[in-house]
């Protein structure tokens, strides 16, 4: 079965999404590389344009060959030549279930979670409701027009996009005038409104292996440059610190490994999942999961990885070998 690895996409993580392409062909010299562009035409592309793509977190990459076609068109050629895709893509289409419908209904084999938990876990309000079936601690949320009275009961609260990732579109709302820009941010997507959580920010990964077993890896302690987590504190602020295994109490590890795992099992997850946290002075509690977690040099689950003594190339072997199994059944 031919492996390609596809990347880009149509999301505000595109960018991302090629920094990860670059340490997958690394892992997997052999595989092909197919470019989802953001006019959903998707194209191969040599693995010397991809590497020569210097600045991939803040330029668009763009490429030189002849498109294959759509991306309807290319899932099409997948299946008609058996190949595998390695999805090295992040947010949108390619990790809220669309995609993982599209080649699950061409039997073509892909990494990841399939197309119901996918979309499960992409839609925060719907992700919380599940981990909380699961026995996972999760903040209320608060709607948009009791967004104000809510901060006065709070005192400071946080908005994002109910679908969306990397911390895009992020607002911390600590004055009601800081309510005008999630008002006009929430006429072109919906948004997600919590309490603010005053505590360590943390992440978990969770491996599935060869034989079914779920293995938390060690959660990552977060300490994001100018206090936030944004897109540019993950990805180009220098100051991020980004601390593996966490400075946390063995039985605080423990909660969060276990509410990782938790996660993961409720929504159905396949292979790998990422779920973040805030550790509270009370203890963790759960934000998200991401079901294509970055995987970039400076991604938090190869760090992870790292830490637990996984080599990033036997972590993928063994992801290209779950999709081939999960293609049979």
């Amino acid at each position: 079965m031919r492996q390609t690895i596809l990347f880009g996409g149509t999301s505000k993580e595109r960018l991302v999404s090629v920094a990860s392409a670059q340490a997958l062909h690394t892992a997997l010299p052999d595989a092909d590389l197919w470019f989802w562009d953001a006019d959903d035409r998707v194209y191969a592309v040599t693995p010397q344009a991809l590497l020569a793509h210097t600045r991939p977190f803040e330029e668009a990459f763009q490429p030189t060959a002849p498109a294959l076609g759509t991306l309807v068109e290319a899932l099409d050629r997948a299946a008609a030549e058996q190949r595998l895709l390695v999805l090295g893509l992040h947010g949108g289409v390619a990790e809220n279930g669309e995609l993982q419908a599209m080649c699950e209904m061409r039997a073509v084999p892909f990494t990841g979670s399939g197309a119901a938990a996918s979309h499960l876990a992409f839609d925060k309000v719907a992700a919380k409701r599940f981990a909380a079936i699961a026995g996972v601690r999760a903040p209320s949320s608060v709607t948009l027009a009791e967004a104000e009275t809510a901060l006065e009961a709070h005192g400071r609260l946080i908005a994002k996009p109910t679908r969306d990732g990397s911390s895009y579109g992020l607002f911390f709302i600590n004055a009601r005038q800081d309510l005008v820009a999630v008002r006009d941010a929430a006429r072109t997507e919906d948004y997600l409104i919590e309490p603010f959580v005053s505590g360590i920010e943390a992440t978990c990964g969770v491996l599935e292996q060869a034989d079914g077993a779920l293995l938390a890896l060690p959660p990552i302690e977060i300490v994001p440059a100018d206090g936030g987590f944004d897109y540019t504190a993950k990805y180009l602020a220098k100051s991020t610190q980004e601390i593996c295994p966490g400075r946390f109490a063995p039985e605080v590890s423990a909660v969060i490994m276990d509410y990782a795992v938790k996660a993961h099992r409720v929504m159905g997850c396949r292979g790998y999942s990422r779920s973040d946290f805030i550790v509270a002075a009370d203890g963790p509690i759960f934000l998200e999961t991401n079901t294509l977690p970055g995987l970039t040099k400076a991604s938090l689950y190869p760090k992870a990885l790292a830490a637990q003594g996984i080599a990033f190339t036997d972590f993928m072997h063994g992801q290209i070998a779950l999709a081939e199994r999960a293609v049979r059944r």
